[in-house]
């Protein structure tokens, strides 16, 4: 295609989907137990589990470098591309962004557009497929970075995590906001603003804060067509659950994906993490050609992290 599609590994996308539309991933990296790896290649969601389920464990994570970003792009340009939309997980989260904007002033700003999702996970990756199906419909790279845009500012994510310590330590979250969770055994539900996780309501049991993600959920759908993802970590059973009861409440999901969240975002929500997110079905915008291959159902940017 004459415009590439970059993200990072974060996004989550399906595999299939990954390899369908083209789509690049320049993973981000994981520190645990002495070693750094990859995330999605030489370090996994189990890993993170295991190690923050023991006590005293920690885990860290690292942006790509700008030279991973260079690597990515010119492959993509040597094979062909003519340009890069390249769409990334919220700068106020990570500095994955910032990489992203100085690998292009290095190849070309006219050539790659960097992205901020003010997301992460299926937030940013829903981003990244209205994006690449734009492109695989024959849109410029304006354009397609507009679907990207569009789709990311229309999105939703909600969550629900066992403990705030891993968002604090991250600086994920605040101070103040993860004192709520320690008082009187608050179990908040979050959800992601602006590119920042905030607490959204305030609720006392785990059981009561699953019921509100999913009313929150209802609430935000309507009767719309949406795409909807659940994410989770250590928690096959509970997302299933979840994924079962949204399909019985949102029967205008086009498709509910369920899937583990990567080590780097595990990594900071922490094991029995859950979250959903919610897409609009931007499938009607693309060419009736791209919509039919759709699988079936089953501001300015300053990162405040080390990352």
């Amino acid at each position: 295609m004459p415009v590439a599609v970059v993200t990072d590994s974060t996004a989550y996308l399906p595999p299939e989907l990954l390899e369908r539309y083209r789509i690049e991933v320049v993973p981000l990296y994981v520190v645990l137990a002495g070693r750094s790896g990859t995330e999605g290649e030489s370090v996994g969601p189990d890993d993170v589990a295991r190690v923050l389920g023991t006590r005293g464990g920690r885990v860290s994570t690292s942006r790509p470098t700008p030279g991973d970003f260079v690597a990515a792009y010119r492959r993509l340009l040597d094979a062909g591309a003519d340009r890069l939309v390249s769409i990334h997980l919220s700068a106020e989260l990570s500095g994955t962004w910032d990489a992203a904007r100085l690998a292009a002033s290095q190849v070309g700003e006219h050539i790659v557009t960097v992205v901020d999702s003010r997301s992460a996970a299926m937030g940013n990756g829903f981003a990244v497929l209205a994006a690449a199906r734009a492109a695989a419909a024959g849109a410029d790279a304006a354009e397609v970075a507009h679907a990207a845009r569009r789709t990311a500012a229309a999105t939703r994510t909600f969550f629900v995590v066992d403990t705030l310590d891993h968002l604090r330590r991250g600086g994920r979250i605040g101070p103040a906001a993860a004192l709520l969770g320690s008082a009187l055994a608050v179990k908040p539900v979050l959800h992601v603003l602006d590119g920042r996780v905030l607490p959204l309501e305030k609720v006392r049991t785990s059981a009561r804060a699953l019921n509100r993600l999913v009313q929150r959920v209802v609430e935000e759908v309507a009767d719309a067509p949406v795409f909807l993802a659940v994410h989770h970590l250590a928690a096959p059973e509970k997302a299933e659950r979840l994924a079962a009861e949204l399909r019985e409440r949102v029967p205008t999901a086009r498709e509910i994906y369920v899937s583990e969240l990567g080590a780097a975002i595990g990594a900071h929500v922490g094991p029995g993490a859950v979250g959903v997110v919610v897409a609009p079905d931007d499938t009607s915008e693309a060419e009736d050609g791209v919509a039919a291959e759709t699988p079936p159902p089953e501001s300015p940017h300053q990162s405040t992290t080390d990352d």
